[in-house]
């Protein structure tokens, strides 16, 4: 029988990448989004569904903010 050889691990060196901005889930739906604007006669640009999911975290971290200076966990429509 033949020995087996042990296999090597690669080492590769990677570049440390400096993200500047954490990429956030989209929180809305970009063709109802869309469907609404062109129901109202206009056009939206390609950057319109993030920039209003932007605005909805922005929303719910007031919220969350709010709810937790009142000492709630259950967030409400009000604390919007």
């Amino acid at each position: 029988m033949a020995a087996r050889r042990k296999k090597k691990k690669k080492t590769t060196t990677r570049k440390k990448t400096t993200r500047r901005k954490t990429t956030r889930d989209v929180l809305c739906v970009g063709s109802k989004v869309k469907a609404y604007v062109k129901s109202q006669g206009m056009k939206c640009s390609g950057e319109l569904v993030g920039g209003v999911s932007e605005q909805i975290h922005a929303m719910l971290d007031s919220a969350i903010n709010r709810c937790t200076e009142n000492r709630r966990s259950t967030v409400r429509p009000h604390d919007l």
